[in-house]
């Protein structure tokens, strides 16, 4: 029939719908492509429509159901291919069914699935923010294959268990898991309070909570935790008077290291503490901050300025936006994008992407996602590793026995 013939390039029609969601979400435009998937023979025709209808309503919670979703969900349950069946279960739970959430808790739950299909279970179960499903991500903390995404996961629920099962743990995760668990507690004030307790009592490491994380932990604004912080930590600015001073301190320092002043695999050790979560260097870490293996890094003035005062001068696409939510969790990120629906966040350890619904406040800030204050609290000797690992012109395997 005519009226199809523009559906069929698949490109076209995920693109349109995704630039025109606001329109496609109201009743009649949904009851119609509902329809049209419904009743077409042609396979890919279908999941042109539903691809499109994922894309548009992405990021979207309790939309009403559109007229004869539940028949046809039905039928693409019950679909040969693996596609048919992920695009039923996510456009369902978009729409509140039982059925789609029930069969995704059974493969996030299930050991003997692939990890990667448990992990894309949970995170379209963690879209609905559903508060059952709690006790469901603490078990998985529990389980290496998926803990990420739960600890990841864990940070959307305002829980009193949580902090005690994500510090029972601490010490078996591996140091991206550390990173994830520490994120969490410190994005309430109620998580953070057992973090900063633990970290006193040595259950974790002072030097675990590095410069990011004390940041985003005095952005609570508890005065008490504050106090814990400063008391813990020390005091941290976000400038310093003296920019030329610190650098050669720094130089001094590293000078003092001979001919050889540190260890490449040491220093990789420290990179991935501290700078592996936001940074891509050789053929490790994030996409957070930019990819640092072609910068000029055997300049070690270079090196110096970025790492001690990376707030001199700032990108306006690495400025950093504070945004708290009604139900007190305070995220500190950089806004990738935003519309009239939500805004999409980019954070030091995942993409989020928050209704407006759920946002009380956002709070733009002149600072850069990256904090003064990184080496700190580093040794001499570990400062001397891993400006040594940073200045290598290629990449340096890790010590044995490393995370």
């Amino acid at each position: 029939m005519k009226s199809t013939q523009w559906f069929r390039n698949g490109c076209l029609w995920t693109l349109a719908l995704s630039l025109f969601s606001s329109v496609l979400l109201a009743e009649g435009p949904l009851d119609r492509l509902t329809a049209l998937a419904a009743a077409t023979p042609d396979i890919a025709l279908r999941l042109d429509v539903l691809r499109g209808m994922e894309a548009a309503l992405r990021g979207r919670n309790g939309v009403t159901a559109p007229t004869g979703w539940n028949e046809l969900e039905s039928t693409l349950a019950a679909a040969p291919d693996a596609e048919t069946q992920r695009l039923a279960r996510n456009l369902g739970t978009v729409f509140g069914s039982a059925r789609a959430l029930n069969s995704l808790r059974a493969i996030a739950s299930d050991s003997n699935a692939a990890s990667a299909d448990r992990a894309a279970a949970l995170e379209t179960l963690l879209r609905t923010r559903d508060a059952a499903l709690v006790p469901l991500l603490q078990k998985l903390t529990t389980e290496p294959g998926i803990r990420a995404t739960a600890l990841r996961g864990l940070a959307g629920f305002d829980d009193a268990k949580t902090p005690s099962v994500l510090l029972a743990g601490f010490s078996q995760f591996t140091a991206a898991e550390q990173r994830d668990a520490l994120n969490t507690l410190a994005s309430r004030s109620t998580y953070a309070r057992p973090l900063v307790e633990a970290v006193r009592g040595g259950t974790v490491p002072k030097a675990a909570l590095t410069a990011d994380l004390v940041r985003q932990l005095r952005s609570l604004k508890d005065l008490t935790l504050a106090s814990d912080l400063t008391q813990i930590w020390g005091v941290m600015k976000e400038t310093s008077p003296d920019m030329k001073a610190e650098v050669e301190r720094v130089k001094r320092l590293y000078g003092a290291g001979g001919s050889q002043p540190g260890d490449g695999p040491r220093g990789r050790v420290v990179f991935n503490q501290i700078c592996a979560q936001c940074h891509h260097l050789f053929d490790t870490g994030g996409a957070v901050g930019p990819d640092i293996t072609g910068a000029n890094r055997a300049d070690l003035d270079y090196l110096l300025q970025n790492i001690l005062y990376p707030n001199a001068v700032i990108p306006n696409e690495y400025l950093a936006s504070t945004i708290e939510t009604k139900d007190e969790r305070v995220l500190t990120g950089m806004i990738k994008s935003q519309d009239a629906s939500g805004i999409t966040l980019q954070t030091a350890n995942e993409l989020l992407t928050l209704p407006r619904s759920e946002i009380r406040k956002i709070e733009a800030t002149a600072i850069s996602m990256m904090p003064e204050g990184l080496i700190a609290n580093l040794t001499e000797q570990q400062t001397r590793d891993l400006l040594y690992y940073l200045s290598r012109p290629g990449q340096v395997a890790l010590p044995a026995g490393s995370k």
